[in-house]
């Protein structure tokens, strides 16, 4: 059960209702979200009226809760949460679109793929700095210097960036050049990790495990938003499966599943989530009629020639031909 307080409780009030509940041997915990008190407790039979609770003039209301996770829940907030990252808003419903090369390569490269994508109609342009690879020997990223890039292309093209946090010890480094820290599918359940972003004042996009279930990666969403971080995007990348055609198994029905368990937004990541390029447009438009908020895809000027993820990688004129399929798309649903 989460019970909510007024923004204008003081600090004795909290601190007595707490000793209350502890009293009352409710293991209470204590979190701000968005500015606001609320306290979790262990719901016991006859263990508290919730009437009397309510009727404290510093109690907003009092939510009974029946999912593990609390504050990503539906029963938490029962309104999609918007997230402004400069002039987008994720989550309104309006399709976003990050695009982007899977890595940062040189400065050339990136320019000439953040103008192209933003011509054809992105909001949000990715690049790898620090690339998680599969192989000890395969590219690695350009580091800082691979920010560098990112962040000043974002600036010439006037798109916020993301990249993906690897390490604890990166996270000034990379808040200082992304708009958007991201979460890889590797690092989705790396708590100590998720306990130091949730500390953090920018959006997180949390992607899925490699085979979590919703509810793991619901949990996963808890740590950020438990530790004070509500600016959370989930983005579906595809599950491993016993399927060896396609890279990962992109998991469609976590879209509506997660709008009816969640108030986070949803993205699809197809590029991952299948693993050729043929495949990326079709299910591109399948996650928007799926109802997803949002897409995450891979562009590269020349994708034969790319560091890594050529082959599910768009050239800059199809990833134009699915921005046009999807406006009209999206014009009709």
């Amino acid at each position: 059960m989460l019970i909510t307080l007024s923004i204008n409780a003081t600090t004795e009030q909290i601190n007595n209702l707490y000793n209350n509940l502890a009293e009352k041997k409710l293991n209470p915990q204590v979190y701000q979200i968005d500015g606001q008190t609320v306290i979790s407790v262990e719901k016991k039979d006859n263990s508290l009226e919730l009437v009397a609770l309510e009727a404290m003039g510093f109690v907003e209301k009092v939510i009974p809760i029946t999912k593990p996770y609390k504050l990503v829940s539906k029963e938490y907030k029962n309104h999609n949460t918007v997230i402004k990252v400069g002039d987008v808003e994720i989550g309104s419903g309006k399709i976003q679109i990050i695009a982007g090369p899977c890595a940062v390569e040189s400065k050339e490269q990136i320019m000439e793929t953040a103008f192209a994508v933003k011509e054809a109609g992105a909001t949000i342009l990715r690049g790898g700095a620090f690339k998680p690879r599969t192989s000890p020997y395969s590219f690695q990223g350009l580091g800082e210097e691979g920010l560098i890039y990112l962040a000043e292309a974002g600036r010439q093209t006037g798109l916020p960036v993301i990249t993906e946090i690897m390490d604890i010890k990166d996270i000034e480094l990379v808040c200082k050049y992304a708009d958007i820290l991201q979460i890889g599918s590797r690092n989705m359940q790396n708590y100590s990790l998720l306990r130091e972003l949730a500390a953090m004042d920018k959006p997180v996009m949390l992607k899925r495990g490699l085979a979590a279930t919703l509810e793991e990666w619901l949990l996963a969403a808890e740590y950020l938003m438990a530790g004070g971080n509500s600016k959370i995007i989930l983005c579906e990348r595809g599950i491993r499966t016993f399927e060896t055609h396609t890279r990962n198994t992109l998991d469609l029905s976590a879209v509506p599943a997660i709008k009816e368990l969640s108030h986070l937004p949803i993205f699809v990541d197809p590029s991952h989530g299948t693993g050729k390029w043929k495949l990326v447009k079709p299910m591109a438009k399948a996650a928007v009629a799926a109802g997803a908020d949002g897409l995450m895809l891979e562009v590269h000027p020349q994708p034969s020639q790319a560091y890594s993820d050529g082959e599910q990688s768009l050239t800059p004129n199809n990833f134009k031909i699915l921005m046009e399929e999807i406006k009209r798309l999206a014009a009709v649903l």
